[in-house]
């Protein structure tokens, strides 16, 4: 796969200088160059913490680093659900007395028993004198308290570095805790003239190979899939992440009436440990349920709107209670079209191919409803434009997507 980043706006992605007198020049938080040192060495823990992305459910990703003076001496990441956090796992990595060294950790440290034993347990009986933290953990079961236990010890703690980017990274975790839905992300390829298919329908392949092996890492990354009944029809699609080592994510079709064949590539790839979840009407027919319930696929039962279609929010209810974070929605429009009209969609990557179909018949990536007045379109920010060989990616977040959101601050 070739790519190439036109405009990068996330800390961590590029390759992280070893010590804070170069960041200026070569790391990047946001859109401006890191000179701040806490936030060279946060930049770092994020990176870290980037590299367990999708693996941790139903955890955070966190990363950790420890630093003596100018010189990073121990890291730690969060690697999976049960093992050991970040911190704990930078401790261990550390070979130096820890007195003189400080601690920087993309989340506040958790200060509760759970799988594991509180964090702050672990950092205060270090003798590390100085905890620099991302955000703050919008948990009910730690919002504060990790800062708080820290600065009873007689720790020096500092929070709200990198902020944003920390908040960014935990996206889905922090949204799941605040509402209960998973955090959404749709995705489309689409012509230069902004059609998902040609006039008969024919959409093989709108983009490149490229393009569509980036989209395996998308699987990889996000812990549910979904397809409306028409992409299923049309494209009878798997589902799965082809990535070597890959995970597959759970699968989603919405399928009100439950007019799709048992038969589909979905509902019997074989060697998939991921379930199929079917959302359909309350009102479906039991027997119609049997049939694909008989194969192991999993039905959720959610009330229509008027409109006859199924509720978008009950749908995003119904995944969060089954504890999933996020949901990659790869369409088709008139499933995008609905979440966009409820304003559900908080992440946006829109693979773009330099071809052109053109004809009014030609379906577009977004139907639904659609906004009104150009003061009341939705807005992408933290984008980031990527090449793959001939296409361009462009990615980034609605503008309200973090309204819910805000964090927790501890004086």
């Amino acid at each position: 796969m070739t790519s190439q980043r036109i405009v990068g706006r996330d800390a961590g992605q590029n390759t992280t200088p070893e010590t804070p007198e170069t960041a200026a020049s070569t790391v990047h938080a946001g859109s401006k160059p890191l000179i701040n040192r806490d936030e060279f060495f946060m930049a770092r823990a994020i990176e870290l913490a980037k590299k367990a992305e999708g693996r941790t459910h139903p955890n955070p990703a966190v990363g950790c680093v420890i630093v003596r003076g100018d010189e990073i001496v121990a890291e730690g990441f969060h690697t999976h659900a049960g093992g050991p956090h970040a911190e704990v796992a930078a401790l261990a990595n550390l070979k130096v007395p820890p007195e003189d060294c400080e601690l920087f950790v993309n989340l506040e440290p958790c200060s509760h028993f759970n799988r594991t034993p509180p964090c702050t347990q672990a950092v205060v009986s270090s003798g590390i004198r100085r905890v620099v933290v991302g955000t703050i953990d919008t948990n009910p079961k730690v919002s504060g308290r990790g800062v708080n236990m820290l600065r009873d010890a007689g720790l020096n703690v500092k929070f709200g570095v990198l902020e944003t980017e920390s908040r960014r990274l935990n996206a889905p975790f922090f949204k799941h805790i605040a509402t209960g839905l998973p955090f959404v992300v749709a995705k489309y390829a689409m012509s230069l003239d902004g059609k998902i298919a040609t006039r008969n329908f024919d959409s093989a392949w709108i983009t490149g190979d490229s393009s569509r092996a980036h989209v395996q890492q998308l699987r990889n990354t996000y812990d549910a899939i979904m397809v409306g009944s028409g992409t299923l029809k049309a494209d009878n699609p798997r589902l799965t992440c082809r990535l070597p080592g890959g995970r597959d994510p759970v699968r989603v079709v919405l399928d009100a009436r439950l007019e799709s064949s048992p038969e589909s590539q979905v509902f019997t790839m074989p060697g998939s440990t991921a379930p199929t979840i079917l959302i359909a009407s309350e009102d479906v027919s039991p027997q119609r349920r049997a049939d694909f319930e008989r194969d192991g696929v999993e039905i959720e039962l959610v009330p229509t709107g008027d409109n006859g279609y199924l509720d978008p929010r009950a749908i995003l209810e119904a995944l969060g209670r089954r504890g999933l974070l996020s949901v990659l929605v790869e369409g088709g429009g008139t499933l995008l079209g609905s979440l966009f009209d409820h304003r559900l969609v908080d992440r946006v990557y829109a693979y773009i191919a330099p071809k052109i179909i053109g004809g009014m018949g030609a379906p577009t990536p977004i139907s639904g409803q659609g906004i009104a007045h150009m003061n009341d379109v939705f807005t992408l920010e933290h984008t980031e434009v990527l090449t793959f060989d001939q296409d361009i990616l462009i990615c980034g977040d609605i503008s309200d997507a973090f309204r819910d959101l805000t964090p927790a601050r501890t004086s």
